[in-house]
């Protein structure tokens, strides 16, 4: 009998989250999802179930006010399935019904998670789940002491609400204007800042440091870039936010009657939730153009590898970076902490950034062809989108209908992986199967 052929684990990926966006679409269009007096057409609904499930945050509508305690919860639900991955869920369901993964489990697993090798997978599962509910939960109880002044026992549930959004780097809230009415209270912006840095620093790296005992000798290479490059990813930038808007003298400035020390504060904070959490705790609007610009750098470059986050990736953008240096230099090697980086991983570098800028400059060319907004504006919203941030201008409600469109797909491609779509679309060959004749062609 001739065995029925499995579906590539990256299919199955595509098709997974695109089955769980279009049932959450579903659910958000039910008379109860919304508030009496609020409408929700198909086209809102499912970009709203693309922007949860792909842990995004981008939202034409204000949470609380538009949907209901149900609508929330769909949403929620959403944001936690796209956060740990969906064949993360799948594969957890198969374990506690079969006590075990088969070995087309391992593989699906692995590519949703980013792991090395099959031996990983069980262990890197239980870890998975232990940590997000362990930081989820000390996240909300920590939130939920913050706002338990002012929103009494309803601040409990805002608390597991934005908890949940924040470790998995969705940016979603139940507050009118994110925490911009929070921004002088320096435990919320914390914790949140914690959480999304924990969400984003990727399965694996948490996996690395408990194996390691804590012991940065003992890191693999990959944990190393990871926590190296994050300190330098977190107050670098937060700096250069500090004196672009604390020299902007305007009264209507994003920094504008703060406090030295919130403005320290909301620095570090803006450069972190670029990377990528759609949380914002000043009015970004009023930001100054240098600060808006490195916004939209830091989220194209976003988060890290197996992790909740999206963007090119820290790993692969400072992978280029190292490129570009030792091709300067002359040198045949890209080497970090003494060790040489694969060439294949140059390549998929190098292809990984190609594609990320082609779908930016494509989408962005497509929505200012139809709305008419700056082009300040519409970069931001579509970086933001393909990064899974979730910032943005004020632009997205306004959209038309293809726009939305455009910024679906983005967020969808995004949360999967642009490589992954072409390889999905283009199929891979074999290889070794033809040999051709080296040619030269000069470039530089």
């Amino acid at each position: 009998m001739k065995k029925r052929k499995k579906i590539q684990p990256i299919t199955l990926l595509f098709l997974g989250f695109f089955i769980l966006i279009i049932v959450g679409a579903c659910l958000l269009m039910l008379p109860f999802a919304t508030k009496q007096g609020q409408n929700t057409s198909f086209i809102d609904a499912l970009f709203i179930s693309a922007s949860a499930a792909c842990v995004t945050g981008l939202s034409p509508f204000n949470t609380f006010e538009h949907w209901t305690l149900f609508g929330q919860i769909v949403i929620l639900i959403l944001i936690q399935i796209g956060g740990l991955g969906f064949m993360t869920i799948i594969s957890v369901i198969t374990w506690i019904v079969n006590k075990s993964i088969d070995l087309y489990g391992k593989s699906v697993l692995m590519q949703s998670a980013g792991t090395y090798s099959f031996g990983d997978v069980r262990p890197l599962l239980k870890r998975i789940l232990i940590g997000t509910f362990i930081f989820e939960t000390i996240g909300a109880i920590l939130i939920s002491v913050f706002l338990y002044p002012t929103y009494g026992a309803v601040g409990i549930y805002y608390g597991l609400f934005t908890s949940i959004s924040a470790f998995c780097n969705a940016g979603f809230d139940l507050f009118s204007n994110s925490l911009v009415d929070l921004n002088s209270n320096p435990g919320i912006l914390a914790t949140i800042a914690f959480l999304i840095v924990i969400g984003g620093m990727g399965f694996l790296v948490w996996s690395d440091i408990i194996d390691s005992r804590f012991r940065a000798k003992k890191l693999q290479m990959h944990s190393k870039v990871v926590l190296t490059s994050m300190i330098f990813l977190i107050f670098i930038p937060a700096l250069m936010f500090f004196i672009f808007d604390f020299t902007n003298i305007s009264h209507a400035g994003a920094f504008s009657n703060m406090p030295l020390i919130d403005k320290i504060t909301n620095s570090i904070f803006l450069s972190i939730t670029p990377r990528t959490a759609g949380f914002y705790s000043v009015d970004l609007t009023k930001l100054t153009s240098a600060s808006k610009s490195l916004i939209i750098i830091l989220m194209f470059i976003g988060g890290n590898s197996g992790s909740t986050a999206g963007g090119l990736k820290v790993t692969t953008f400072i992978v280029i970076f190292l490129n570009l240096v030792s091709n300067a230099r002359g040198k045949d090697e890209v080497c970090i902490f003494k060790q040489k980086v694969n060439d294949n991983i140059l390549r998929q570098s190098s292809a990984l950034f190609i594609s990320y800028l082609t779908l930016v400059v494509v989408s962005v060319v497509t929505i200012a062809s139809i709305e008419d907004v700056s082009l300040e504006s519409t970069i931001f919203e579509c970086v933001s989108a393909l990064s899974t941030v979730g910032l943005s201008l004020g632009i997205t409600s306004s959209l038309s209908i293809w726009s939305k469109i455009v910024l679906i797909l983005l967020m969808y491609v995004g949360r999967l992986g642009a490589f992954g779509l072409f390889t999905l679309v283009m199929g891979k060959t074999n290889e070794h199967a033809i040999q051709h004749a080296e040619g030269r062609i000069m470039v530089g």
